[in-house]
C-alpha cells in the first residue's frame, strides 16, 4: 500500500486527499499541519486516514505541499532531505520560480516536480474541502524536465485520472502569465472591497445594495491573507508590472469620463467584450 503524506489539510490539500480517496487506489494518506484543529477536522471528516509528523515522510512514496508559499520555500529542501530516493515530492502553489530556485542545486531535485493546479475558491480549511475541485481544472507543471521521468509520470497518471488537464512551461513564464491572470484579478478584488468599505460606513447599505456583480467582483477578498500576501511577496516584480498596466487603464478611463467621451468608453467595453470569447466554456 503506497504511502501518501500531506502537509496541509485545508482546502486544497484536503480536496487533494478527497480526489485521491475517490480514485479507489491503494493508498494511505496522511496528514500533517500546524493546526491541530485542522488536523482533527480532516480526521473526523476522513479526509485523511491518519495524522504525521514530518518526521515520518521517510516512509513516504508522495508528499504533497498544499501551504502557503513561503512556507514551501522554507520546508520543500528539508522535506527532500528526509524522504527516501523513491519518494516524490510536489507542490501545489501559486507561484513557481522561487521554490523551484530553492531546490535548484538539490541532490534530490530530480524528485520533486513544480506544479500548480488552477483550482481554489474563497474559502479555506479542510471543511472546504470538496471531492470535485479538480475536475476539468487546468494543472501546470513547471521545468518537467528537470523531473524523474517515472515519478513524473506518476503524479501526471494521478493528476489526470482527477479529471485535470495539464499544461507544461517553465516557472518564470508561469510566474509572469497567472500574475495577469490570477494575481491580479485578486488584488482587484481586494481593493474594491476596501473602496467600499471605506466609503459606505453603513454595512446595511452594502448588504442591502450590493447587486450580484458587486458580489461576484468582490468574491475574491474573502481570500485568505496568509496565503496571498506571501504570492505577491514571491512574484513582487510580476505583479508590479500587471499593476502598472492595470493602472493605466483605470486612469485612460477616467480620462474618458472626465472628457466626456462615452463613445471611446463604449468602445473601450466593446473591445473587452472579446473575453467572452476567450473564456468561453471555462464555466
Amino acid at each position: 500500500m503506497k504511502k501518501v503524506y500531506i502537509i496541509g489539510t485545508g482546502l486544497i490539500g484536503g480536496s487533494f486527499a478527497l480526489a485521491l480517496n475517490a480514485l479507489k487506489l491503494e493508498v494511505l494518506i496522511y496528514g500533517i499541519d500546524h493546526n491541530e484543529a485542522h488536523l482533527e477536522t480532516a480526521l473526523e471528516m476522513g479526509i485523511i486516514h491518519q495524522k504525521a509528523t514530518l518526521s515520518d515522510i521517510q516512509n513516504a512514496d508522495l508528499v504533497v505541499l498544499a501551504i502557503p508559499v513561503n512556507t514551501t520555500l522554507k520546508l520543500l529542501p528539508d522535506v527532500l532531505n528526509k524522504v527516501s530516493l523513491h519518494t516524490l515530492v510536489f507542490d501545489m502553489g501559486s507561484t513557481k520560480s522561487a521554490i523551484c530556485k530553492a531546490v535548484e542545486n538539490h541532490p534530490k531535485r530530480a524528485q520533486f516536480l513544480a506544479n500548480h493546479p488552477i483550482a481554489g475558491t474563497e474559502f479555506s480549511g479542510p471543511k472546504a474541502a470538496h471531492l470535485g475541485l479538480f475536475k476539468n481544472k487546468t494543472n501546470i507543471i513547471c521545468d518537467v524536465e528537470k523531473t524523474d521521468k517515472n515519478l513524473s509520470q506518476m503524479a501526471i497518471n494521478i493528476f489526470e485520472a482527477m479529471g485535470m488537464n495539464i499544461r507544461y512551461m517553465d516557472a518564470e513564464a508561469h510566474d509572469k502569465h497567472i500574475a495577469y491572470v490570477s494575481h491580479l484579478s485578486h488584488i482587484s478584488s481586494f481593493m474594491l472591497g476596501k473602496t467600499v468599505i471605506n466609503k459606505e460606513k453603513n454595512e446595511r447599505n452594502i448588504f442591502d445594495m450590493a447587486g450580484s456583480g458587486f458580489e461576484s467582483t468582490v468574491r475574491l477578498a474573502k481570500s485568505s491573507p496568509d496565503m496571498w500576501a506571501p504570492i505577491f511577496e514571491q512574484n513582487k516584480t510580476n505583479v508590479i508590472e500587471t499593476l502598472d498596466e492595470y493602472i493605466q487603464n483605470l486612469k485612460h478611463f477616467k480620462s474618458l469620463m472626465e472628457s466626456n467621451d462615452f463613445e471611446g468608453i463604449r468602445n473601450e467595453m466593446k473591445n473587452t467584450n472579446h473575453i467572452k470569447t476567450i473564456l468561453k466554456g471555462i464555466s
